[in-house]
């Protein structure tokens, strides 16, 4: 078997709206509506399914927490300009920046939460390396 990419990942949250909120409003996603009236945040070529917690969709994860992700994006925008962003936008950044390392190689990332707790790393690619 050979993995080609993520196409999906599946938050299980607190508060749909209260998510879409942060991940559209702070860090510029799309709010999908698919099958069954079932919401999504759309980014680059992936998407986050959203399950409300209490009320997710089979099959779910064996054991659903909401604030248990730690999720890092990588970003085109130079990352001062995503903190100066940040801090116009009031949000609290928690580390950063900091040297990191990313599946292509090295990252300068920024670290947030996301309204369940979830742990957002924001990243620039400093070298990428040839894979």
């Amino acid at each position: 078997m050979h993995i080609k990419s993520l196409d999906h990942l599946v938050l299980t949250v607190n508060s749909i709206n209260d998510t879409v909120d942060f991940y559209c409003h702070i860090l510029g996603m799309e709010k999908i509506v698919f099958a069954e009236n079932r919401v999504a945040l759309l980014f680059g070529s992936q998407k986050i399914n959203l399950h409300e917690r209490g009320k997710e969709f089979e099959p779910k994860a064996q054991y659903v927490r909401t604030g248990s992700a730690d999720l890092c994006f990588i970003v085109e925008t130079p990352l001062t300009s995503v903190i100066a962003e940040l801090n116009h936008k009031q949000v609290k950044i928690i580390d950063g920046p900091v040297m990191r390392t990313g599946a292509q190689g090295a990252i300068e990332s920024v670290y947030l939460y996301d309204p369940d707790g979830n742990l957002i790393e924001l990243s620039n690619y400093i070298e990428p390396s040839a894979r």
